[in-house]
């Protein structure tokens, strides 16, 4: 009863920790201003996901007292959620330059990696196989991409925030489905504090996320995914079909991009979920889409992966593959001027 109470409150903390934000943002003209490359049309208050990272890493301490998690839990999630956060914060008001940003990435998720005890060996060809330190490397590049690629996804009203809620919803469903639900409480922890700031964030956005929540989110669902596999090995491929759409067309784009010869930290419009956004003249539809196509055909293929009736990589192509072509389809990562009919 006590976790389901700080749950509740999670959710009631960053639902006026944002409006405390957006009011702050309001009074400093802290504004989110439309340019050539932005997909909204009118200035927004940003910053707003610091609710989301002060919800979430606040109610840490308290569940570790109460016994809901793990010490270890603590620790491998507290400090660098709160450095990725800061590099993101710092961003968002004073530019960093994009190596430095980099650098950082790569030490909080190396932070994450150690403390969550690495990469847990795969489940893999009717096999387990331990890949050492070039597991612990892939991992930690895992880490800061879905860091970034975060980043790079929050482009419209609400998407970023409606992938985070219904993903950690279906990671705890699945936690719950093995027999395990007492370890959904983290998951359903990100959930609710992004749940309060998704109720501001709702196209159309009152408030924008801004770097410091998007990258605090990617780099959390990240160790998220992590930490499952060590609790039930085929759960990491339960993760990464969860968070298909997201890793599908940043993944895409990035390297159409890096094909043209183009700086890929640069700001752009070029992700297929934007270009459909523009081609549907509105965010709400874009960004509801991606919520059904989590719960209603990703999900169910991260159950099935998980109670073991579907091979992880054979359920991973086949919940990627339509999203291939969708993401192919709308041309992205080409010249933005382009959209999908």
């Amino acid at each position: 009863m006590k976790s389901l109470l700080l749950l509740l409150c999670i959710f009631v903390v960053s639902l006026l920790l944002t409006a405390a934000v957006r009011r702050y943002a309001l009074s400093r003209s802290l504004m989110d201003v439309p340019n050539e490359r932005s997909s909204h049309e009118v200035p927004t208050p940003r910053g707003g996901g610091v609710a989301i990272v002060l919800a979430f890493l606040l109610s840490l301490p308290l569940a570790w007292g109460m016994g809901v998690i793990e010490g270890g839990v603590l620790l491998a999630f507290l400090p660098p959620g709160a450095w990725i956060a800061t590099i993101g914060f710092l961003d968002d008001h004073r530019h960093i330059p994009a190596r430095w940003r980099l650098l950082g990435h790569f030490l909080g998720a190396a932070w994450l990696l150690v403390f969550s005890g690495g990469l847990a060996p795969l489940v893999l060809a009717g096999g387990r196989p331990d890949l050492g330190l070039v597991g612990d490397l892939l991992a930690l590049i895992y880490l800061v991409w879905l860091l970034n690629l975060y980043n790079f996804m929050d482009g419209i009203d609400g998407i970023a925030s409606l992938e985070a809620v219904t993903v950690c919803l279906a990671g705890a469903l699945c936690y719950w489905l093995i027999g395990r639900g007492e370890l959904g409480w983290l998951p359903l922890a990100l959930a609710l504090a992004t749940a309060g700031f998704l109720a501001w964030n709702f196209p159309p956005a009152r408030i924008f996320m801004g770097d410091a929540g998007s990258g605090f989110l990617g780099v959390v669902l990240g160790g998220l995914s992590l930490q499952a596999a060590w609790v039930a090995p085929q759960l990491l491929w339960s993760w990464l079909i969860l968070l298909a759409v997201f890793i599908v067309d940043a993944t895409w784009t990035l390297l159409h991009r890096l094909l043209r010869g183009e700086r890929v930290y640069e700001a752009h419009r070029s992700h297929a979920y934007q270009r459909i956004a523009r081609s549907w003249g509105g965010h709400l539809w874009v960004s509801v889409m991606v919520a059904a196509i989590n719960l209603f055909w990703l999900a169910p293929w991260a159950i099935l992966v998980a109670l073991e009736k579907v091979d992880g990589l054979l359920g991973l192509i086949i919940a990627y593959a339509p999203l291939v072509l969708v993401v192919a389809y709308s041309g992205a990562g080409r010249p933005d001027n382009r959209v999908v009919s």
